[in-house]
């Protein structure tokens, strides 16, 4: 039963997208099972030229707001979605993802309320893109502690939920940085900023593996915007990237071993 309107907080939800098709319906579906019935769903497309837009448009009555032009990538489509948004909550879902279950916004906006925490963040697990059901990484984001920071850690960037007001203290995502504007965001939050910051240990998202931030082809330009958002945030930018990637690994082994266990029961 979906949960009544009344004094709930608002949830904005924005979706940049680019060329989509066979994704695309998954997500927008995603967002529209979800139990939570006070979301503002906002979809901002590059100006597709497949049948993105097309697909949109069938649920065009259940989008709040829908913009459909060329921007320079993601996070220009992103930071327009954001400066659109008006709840009380914010957070993004990407156009290859699935929310992991349908009361997920009912568990972030509980834990806000909980804990009237500023930023709360929570799990994911990365699949296959032609299994939503075969695990190749399952990220436990764990507690946030400050001194993590510098050694590479951050919350998985779309399991983050923040009050809308934070991006008027932190600003938004710097589009200089194709693939990496998420960390530096994250880090002018979580390192520079003083917010009340809480973690829900729950998963939150089904990522598809192969987007821009889990292709290979896209890692080294990755790893040299990590270099320079690390360096511009004063941490030695060597030690943040060797321990961020070496934290990995046990996400893949982790899934592999849950995947495994799975199979022999």
């Amino acid at each position: 039963m979906a949960v009544k309107r009344q004094q709930q907080m608002k949830v904005s939800i924005i979706t940049s997208c680019f060329n989509r098709e066979h994704t695309i319906r998954d997500s927008i579906e995603s967002v529209l099972s979800q139990d939570y019935d006070n979301i503002e769903y906002i979809v901002v497309d590059g100006a597709s030229t497949d049948s993105t837009l097309s697909i949109i448009n069938e649920y065009r009555d259940r989008i709040s707001v829908i913009i459909s032009e060329p921007d320079s990538g993601m996070y220009e489509g992103i930071n327009k979605g954001l400066k659109l948004a008006t709840g009380d909550i914010v957070g993004l879902l990407h156009s290859d993802d699935v929310f992991y279950a349908t009361d997920s916004i009912s568990q972030i906006v509980n834990e806000f309320k909980r804990t009237n925490s500023d930023f709360v963040y929570g799990n994911g697990i990365f699949v296959r893109p032609d299994d939503m059901n075969y695990v190749v990484r399952d990220w436990i984001s764990g507690g946030y502690e400050h001194k993590k920071l510098s050694r590479g850690w951050l919350p998985l960037h779309t399991t983050v939920y923040v009050k809308r007001n934070v991006f008027d203290i932190v600003g938004y995502y710097d589009e200089k940085y194709k693939i990496s504007a998420d960390s530096d965001w994250q880090l002018r939050c979580l390192y520079k900023n003083i917010l009340k910051v809480s973690y829900l240990n729950e998963y939150i998202i089904r990522m598809r593996m192969g987007g821009a931030s889990t292709s290979f082809k896209k890692t080294i330009q990755k790893w040299r915007e990590d270099l320079n958002l690390y360096h511009n945030m004063k941490l030695n930018p060597y030690i943040s990237l060797t321990c961020k990637v070496l934290s990995k690994i046990p996400q893949f082994i982790t899934a592999k071993l849950k995947f495994f266990k799975r199979q022999r029961t």
